[in-house]
């Protein structure tokens, strides 16, 4: 991080949600319950899906990803806004605050094309499922997960690269709970128009891929559903695919309305509860949405605890 060298910034401060200790007790225990159900329930979800056979399918294979990243993402936010809740030590150094941002980028930009994966995993699922197990071939989900990860890497690499050649001497407190792109941006004493643009470019073409990929994805399987004759069958079709939407909707909702749009159109109250939402909650209910409804997962539940109970 050569800036480093060109900023009179060595360290920031992390304002947080509220001034109030009382608001900041509440919150503490209240992210701290959201925490360890994200942890509890996003493990469960990957030791259940690699411990059980029957969940060895791509599906699962993505929801097992899913579930690491997860946690990946809420881990790199949730226990300093822990630490700093609970304490007055809100200091967060200069490296330490460009690496907790680059681990964000990577984490949440590799979420969207798992989940851009993971709608064209349904879409041959319901349209094509003759051909499923020789289109979603293992080398085929390792790839697309490879790809993901790779993707997501490079987002965060370029985005690091150019927020670090900004020079920071002005204030150096951030009014967020953790080290976000515009709050800092915010901070920058030089002309950040241009890194404005490049974030900007960078995000859309991640939400265009998905856009495209998603909603055509989607359109045909909700063609293909409209021809089921079985009342049933459409049932148990759509329950997939609008756990799926609904989880997808949330999580891009929620990102587009924070990261696509201009520095000047940054809300300080609307941005922090939008962070709020796709840091902290979206990891803990994603479990619920894509798997703790499905019969499947239930019944490898089922079968992992009674598998206990029997070596006792």
């Amino acid at each position: 991080m050569g800036s480093r060298n060109n900023t009179n910034v060595s360290d920031f401060i992390l304002m947080g949600l509220t001034d109030s200790e009382e608001t900041q007790q509440v919150l503490f225990m209240l992210f701290l319950l959201l925490y360890l159900i994200t942890v509890l329930g996003n493990a469960g979800m990957i030791l259940i899906i690699h411990w059980d056979l029957q969940l060895h399918t791509p599906m699962y294979f993505f929801l097992s990803h899913l579930s690491f990243l997860d946690i990946s993402y809420s881990t790199v936010i949730t226990p300093k806004t822990l630490d700093n809740l609970l304490t007055s030590n809100k200091y967060i150094s200069f490296s330490g605050c460009f690496t907790q941002m680059s681990f964000f980028i990577f984490f949440c930009g590799t979420e969207f094309f798992l989940l851009s994966s993971m709608a064209y995993d349904r879409y041959i699922a319901i349209c094509n499922p003759l051909k499923y197990s020789i289109v979603m071939s293992r080398r085929l989900c390792h790839t697309l997960t490879t790809g993901s990860y790779l993707m997501g890497f490079i987002e965060s690499l370029v985005i690091v690269i150019y927020m670090d050649s900004l020079h920071f001497c002005k204030s150096n407190v951030i009014y967020h709970f953790f080290c976000d792109i515009m709050p800092i941006l915010a901070l920058s004493c030089a002309d950040s128009h241009d890194t404005e643009i490049l974030i900007f470019i960078v995000a859309s073409l991640n939400v265009m891929v998905s856009l495209i990929t998603i909603p055509v994805s989607y359109g045909s399987i909700l063609s293909t559903i409209l021809k089921i004759n079985s009342t049933s069958g459409k049932h148990r079709a759509f329950s997939t695919c609008a756990s799926h939407l609904l989880g997808i909707t949330i999580f891009y909702g929620t990102t587009i309305f924070t990261y696509l749009k201009p520095k000047q159109s940054y809300s300080l109250g609307k941005d922090q509860m939008a962070s709020v939402f796709y840091t902290m909650v979206i990891p803990m209910l994603n479990p619920l949405i894509y798997s703790l409804r499905n019969k499947e997962v239930k019944n490898a539940l089922i079968r992992f605890v009674k598998k206990r109970e029997g070596s006792r």
